[in-house]
């Protein structure tokens, strides 16, 4: 609701510029408002998108002239692909580096994690992003723009898959820079925190050491405020994502939202926020559901 308000309030609409075409008359602009309902009030209009809701449809959109809904799913499908996969990628750098380096507190490769740890969250997305494609253009190592190249129909399954990757390389590269650094952090604490608990040291007393006291005993007992972070993690690359888009060129949401918003089409800027914000419940509730299977501490019975 405050999203469509919101929307609402943001002066003109998609119809405003067509009064700069001497071609276009005033009774035509007319009826296209009250074609798609904008000659009415508020609440009417307000209406109107809750029940195109109820339908899965979020609006129409003016630009594409066709309902909301499949408009934004084609895209989101896109930011989905890239967002899961940076997110995989981070998570794993991130618990390799972190748990690494916990066991190692006060070395020489500790010390240079969290320095570099602390010189990637100093650096913004945006100059990551700048950077790497830089280095792409002059490099020529990755393509720039786009999801797949324009030969991609011709290529076999296997050749359709490395295509598909190697575009998708800049963005997923920039989000995993973008998270790493914080995700390991957050890694890093918690095995710090759980390395001095008094079970871990009757667990050396015992003779366990190495990979089995780390990652047997230490890592799953550490997992419990990494796994509420995983929803939050995944909210935060979507959103980053975004932006991502638009600067390497991803046709994911992040344009489509920024065409939308350039030209007045609210529906679809509303549309988006809307599935983003589903987005993050589902990320919310698969981190709450992983925390009742993994950790028995939080469990209840009868």
């Amino acid at each position: 609701m405050l999203t469509f308000v919101l929307s609402e309030l943001a002066p003109g609409n998609f119809f405003d510029e067509m009064k700069l075409n001497p071609q276009i008359s005033a009774e035509t602009i007319a009826g296209l408002k009250a074609r798609y309902a904008l000659d009415q009030p508020l609440y009417v209009r307000y209406a109107r998108w809750v029940e195109s809701l109820a339908h899965g449809e979020m609006g129409f959109s003016f630009a594409y002239d066709t309902e909301a809904m499949p408009l934004i799913w084609s895209r989101a499908k896109n930011t989905l692909l890239l967002t899961i996969t940076a997110m995989m990628i981070a998570w794993m750098l991130a618990i390799l580096a972190g748990v690494w380096s916990a066991t190692r507190v006060g070395r020489a490769g500790d010390r240079v994690c969290v320095a570099t740890s602390s010189v990637l969250l100093s650096v913004p997305e945006l100059v990551v992003a700048l950077l790497l494609l830089v280095l792409a253009v002059k490099t020529r190592a990755f393509p720039v723009g786009g999801m797949v190249g324009l030969d991609h129909d011709t290529l076999g399954a296997g050749a359709k898959l490395r295509d598909l990757v190697w575009h998708l390389a800049i963005p997923a590269a920039v989000l995993v820079i973008g998270a790493f650094p914080i995700l390991f952090r957050h890694v890093r604490a918690s095995m710090m925190e759980v390395m001095q608990a008094p079970f871990i040291r009757a667990a050396r007393s015992h003779g366990i050491h190495g990979r089995t006291l780390v990652f047997r005993q230490a890592l799953p007992a550490a997992a419990n405020p990494l796994i509420s972070l995983f929803g939050m993690s995944l909210a935060g690359l979507l959103s980053g994502s975004l932006l991502v888009e638009v600067i390497t060129g991803w046709p994911g949401l992040g344009p489509l939202v920024l065409e939308a918003i350039m030209g007045r089409d609210f529906y679809v800027v509303i549309g988006t926020v809307m599935l983003s914000t589903l987005f993050l419940v589902g990320g919310t509730l698969v981190a709450d559901m992983a925390l009742v299977a993994f950790d028995p501490r939080i469990r209840t019975d009868g």
